[in-house]
């Protein structure tokens, strides 16, 4: 009989968003290309030049604004439409892919580059626009407070409470174009693979936590992912 799940859980990494021609994390072409990470990817360099760190975020939005979903995209999309059980996505990524392709159940982890959160009063607004630190909290009116919604090192990860949770009742756990390097996310497949779930792995090459994986699947993201839907889909249908 075809073995079929009821709480799926999926890691998406950049490798998944690369095929729509975001650069991967630090890659040689990547994000932080001609920009040291503790010059604007800290906490400490946020305090202590917050307009050299909205410049940088600002110059990204526009690209990750016009960037459209990718076949790998696309798939995590037909698997929730088609497949009837508990789908949920955590995704180490900021850009909004996920949902431009029309995913839904996705956490942040790392945060969002269309996202502003107030480091006053802690409220949150969606804006594609560039923002200074003059700019004034729409909640709380207190000025020079706004920072990227994106997780910083030196800064907890988002959601934590809900993943943690998520992982420890999956019965299925795919993670997509992720080193396995960074954690905690490089932990999931661990907590996941403890509470009994089945683990899976897309990726370009191996990773360093392969050993945890049931099954490893080597490609490019938009290339294998859809043909694991249809897998799963299909198992589905026949049991």
């Amino acid at each position: 009989m075809a073995k079929t799940y009821k709480n799926i859980v999926i890691l998406t990494g950049a490798g998944i968003s690369a095929e729509s021609g975001l650069a991967t994390f630090r890659s040689e072409n990547g994000l932080w290309n001609n920009h040291k990470v503790e010059d604007v990817a800290t906490i400490e360099a946020y305090w202590k030049n917050p307009d050299y760190v909205h410049d940088f975020y600002n110059q990204m939005r526009p690209e990750l604004m016009v960037a459209k979903p990718n076949k790998a995209h696309l798939a995590l999309t037909e698997l929730q439409d088609k497949y009837p059980s508990k789908i949920n996505i955590i995704t180490q990524n900021v850009d909004t892919l996920h949902e431009k392709a029309g995913n839904k159940n996705v956490w942040h982890i790392h945060g969002q580059i269309n996202q502003i959160v107030c480091m006053n009063c802690g409220h949150v607004f969606e804006t594609w626009g560039d923002i200074s630190s003059e700019d004034v909290c729409p909640q709380c009116g207190i000025a020079a407070m706004l920072k990227p919604n994106i997780v910083f090192f030196g800064e907890n990860l988002l959601y934590m409470d809900k993943v943690e949770k998520l992982l420890q009742t999956c019965d299925l756990f795919i993670s997509v174009g992720t080193s396995g390097v960074v954690y905690p996310a490089a932990g999931f497949v661990q907590v996941a693979k403890f509470a009994g779930a089945d683990t899976i792995e897309v990726n370009l090459e191996e990773t360093s936590n392969n050993y945890l994986f049931d099954r490893h699947i080597y490609g490019k993201a938009g290339e294998v992912l859809p043909h694991l839907v249809q897998e799963l889909i299909k198992q589905k249908e026949e049991a």
